[in-house]
């Protein structure tokens, strides 16, 4: 079996049966080839292998000269019957040019029927990446893993964190795969859906990238609330990063790498409660309810505070106090 894109090749033999088997190959295009004295060659035409697949390639051997090599088109099995699972996988063109607000691979999990978002996700103040309920299950009952290893965030007690350790940017994924139902028993964790991602490996061809996701103050339109002396409320947001990859030996060695950074400046809007010019002069009468002195327990049925009283006690002096405080805030 020969990985086209690397060079790099394994062999195995087959059991009494005529069954064969290889575990744990990177993805990525694949021939395999079968050999037996006394008998013509075979070899499949390329096939492409995805995360978590496995693919079954047929091939028969006849006899004849073992230099006759014949190419079986279409030896692999296009449709997977060696697994009951349901799942889909997301490729690397979906997972590179589709948009992603925050460029969250996850997010992509949408795209999978039973998936909806979940409301952890949802939350202005505190969202959490990765968050999604398949097929009715709870978020956190979601297993992820990263080229075959545990990439579960645990403890994180739903506080605005990922569910993931590691959060892959998008272009340093090959693909991955979600798989939300009849999963193999390997994936016994978990009650929700099985997220797999790749992350990308090197091959005999050099390859690179680059990128910036900006949003800038200048390109934004103006909100509702303009600010004192004009112009948009500043937000400056940079995304940007490379990856790398390629051979170190050809044949034999390669190597990936990718960064990622992120910054972010922004000046939200802020909202404060003035008083109006009759609750400075001790007029509260609009609140529609007695307001009592907790210092003297005077009670003011009326909600009139006596301008005296007003400017005087310690009440009072706090009360405008706390009103300077929200007025100069504002400002």
């Amino acid at each position: 079996m020969e990985n086209v894109n690397t060079g790099v090749s394994v062999s195995t033999n087959t059991d009494g049966n005529g069954n064969y088997e290889f575990v744990n190959q990177h993805l990525g295009m694949y021939k395999v080839r079968a050999e037996a004295s006394g008998f013509q060659t075979a070899q499949a035409s390329a096939f492409e292998l995805t995360t978590n697949a496995r693919q079954r390639v047929d091939l028969a051997l006849t006899v004849g000269q073992a230099t006759t090599q014949v190419t079986v088109s279409g030896a692999a099995s296009v449709l997977e019957t060696e697994t009951s699972s349901r799942g889909q996988v997301i490729t690397q063109a979906q997972v590179v040019e589709l948009p992603l607000n925050g460029r969250a691979y996850a997010d992509l999990t949408l795209l999978s029927p039973g998936v909806a978002k979940s409301a952890l996700e949802n939350q202005a103040d505190s969202s959490r990446d990765a968050s999604f309920n398949v097929n009715g299950a709870r978020s956190e009952l979601n297993n992820f893993m990263l080229d075959g290893i545990d990439n579960n965030a645990y403890g994180t007690s739903n506080q605005g964190f990922s569910n993931q350790v590691i959060q892959a940017n998008p272009d340093s994924l090959a693909e991955f795969k979600i798989e939300t139902n009849n999963y193999s028993a390997e994936f016994g964790r978990a009650s929700g859906a099985v997220i797999s991602a790749t992350i990308k490996s090197g091959t005999n061809q050099w390859h690179g990238e680059a990128w910036e996701f900006l949003r800038n103050t200048v390109l934004n339109a103006q909100g509702f609330f303009k600010p004192v002396g004009g112009g948009s409320l500043p937000y400056n947001q940079n995304q940007f990063g490379g990856a790398f990859g390629g051979p170190i030996k050809k044949d034999k060695l390669f190597f990936f790498a990718d960064y990622e950074g992120f910054s972010r400046v922004s000046h939200p809007v802020q909202f404060a409660t003035l008083p109006t010019t009759a609750m400075d002069q001790g007029n509260f009468s609009s609140f529609g309810i007695p307001i009592e002195n907790p210092i003297s327990g005077t009670v003011y049925s009326n909600g009139i505070i006596p301008a005296f009283g007003f400017h005087s006690t310690r009440y009072s002096r706090s009360l405008r106090a706390a009103c300077s405080k929200s007025s100069r805030q504002f400002q």
